[in-house]
């Protein structure tokens, strides 16, 4: 075997990675926990459902705001440095509020802001981060490195609300404490990674520059046909906002029963994820990209019309899996069809479509479940997913017929 022909080395060797998965593992569980506490102390303090909602608001609205703004500047200027910068603002907004909670001051205009500065953190860190891999990792792990990059965040999203919940039943000020010595944990092993390809853009601001993102994804078929086909699946076959009447009226489950119904979809993913983390797709790329899709339709319709609670949770379990399928793909072809002068604000434009497919789904769902009954939204939303396979393969042939991540542009 020669040695371009050799096994690329296991991630866990590849150090700039490693430092890099655990940096991404602490800041996420820290938000996750943050997210708890949080909401958790604005209804001790104001015991009004809608402050809650505001929460959600607050952190919503600088994503949209900001979200190309950081793709700019993370291919403008060095992405660790900006993503330490982030990370350490989140700890010293955390570490507010732990003193503001000792100190007995924190009201909720205080928490509100709070979480609007974090919120408004995240949507440059988030952005930043997904850049960083190309330049971290040889393109043979790229796949793997996302992959395992996934991984990180399902099980912050799995572990951090459960820790989260425990330790604030102790003290919220433990909470935050621990949030803040995440943080800033973060922010150090981010600034140990090393960066073997730099960025080169110095384009000043403007429009164009800012817009930039969606010129180069419409004039790239494959990067353009898979934000397509996840942005309109997700939109026609959201359902999580749906998921409290499942618990309550169809398996008359309580509270306990919404957050296993919760957790399913994260349990799959992270399941997906290790595996493609050892096993990423060699072969048949585009076709397994169609194909994920759907099986997320057809477990969204076999989920509406079940009556077990367990088969409920293995089908949810099953469509986060499908869904990390397309994520670890979509990711990698995303960053190997972009050069990396235009990563930052391409990701920006792929994160504020995530982010509304998300938003945009749920409101579907909830709207059509008031006019048809939550069943038939569920069902007819799994169906749209399907269709949206169906002419997405019609559509965007050139993404159907990738064979393998070595065909792409380097």
């Amino acid at each position: 075997m020669s040695v371009a022909d050799a096994p690329p080395p296991p991630l866990r060797h590849h150090r700039p990675f490693a430092l890099y998965w655990v940096s991404r593992v602490s800041s996420m569980i820290a938000l996750q926990m943050q997210a708890v506490a949080v909401a958790w102390q604005m209804y001790d303090i104001t015991h009004n459902p809608l402050d809650l909602g505001l929460v959600g608001l607050i952190q919503f609205i600088p994503a949209i705001l900001f979200v190309l703004i950081a793709g700019h500047i993370a291919d403008r200027y060095d992405r660790r440095k900006i993503v330490r910068i982030c990370q350490i603002t989140s700890g010293l907004a955390t570490a507010a509020l732990a003193v503001g909670t000792a100190g007995g001051w924190l009201t909720r205009e205080a928490l509100l802001a709070i979480v609007f500065v974090t919120g408004s953190a995240r949507a440059f860190e988030q952005t930043t981060m997904t850049t960083l891999l190309p330049g971290i990792v040889p393109v043979s792990l790229l796949s793997r490195a996302t992959a395992a990059g996934a991984s990180a965040t399902q099980i912050a999203v799995i572990g951090g609300p459960a820790i989260g919940g425990l330790l604030y039943a102790v003290s919220p000020i433990l909470v935050y404490a621990l949030c803040c010595t995440l943080y800033f944990t973060s922010s150090i092993l981010i600034s140990n990674v090393k960066v073997e390809r730099n960025v080169s853009s110095r384009e000043p601001i403007s429009l164009p520059v800012l817009f930039a993102g969606f010129r180069y994804i419409r004039h790239n078929p494959i990067i353009l046909g898979i934000i397509s086909l996840d942005l309109f699946a997700v939109i026609l076959g959201g359902m999580y906002a749906l998921l409290p009447v499942f618990a309550r009226d169809i398996f008359h489950a309580g509270p306990w029963g919404l957050g296993l119904l919760r957790a399913s979809p994260g349990v799959g993913a992270l399941i997906a994820a290790v595996i493609l983390t050892h096993r990423p797709p060699r072969r048949w790329v585009g076709r397994i990209i169609f194909s994920a899709v759907g099986i997320y339709g057809t477990a969204i319709i076999i989920f509406a019309l079940s009556h077990s609670f367990i088969l409920s949770m293995a089908l949810l379990a099953m469509l986060g899996a499908a869904d990390m399928v397309n994520v670890v793909i979509r990711m990698t072809l995303i960053q190997l069809e972009t050069t990396d002068d235009m990563r930052g604000r391409v990701s920006a434009v792929n994160s504020l479509f995530i982010i509304a497919s998300n938003q945009l789904g749920d409101f579907r769902a909830g709207l059509m479940a008031a006019w048809l009954g939550t069943i038939p939204a569920v069902m007819v939303g799994g169906a749209g997913a399907l269709v949206v396979a169906l002419v997405g393969r019609k559509a965007f042939t050139k993404l159907y017929r990738v064979e393998n991540l070595d065909t792409v542009r380097r």
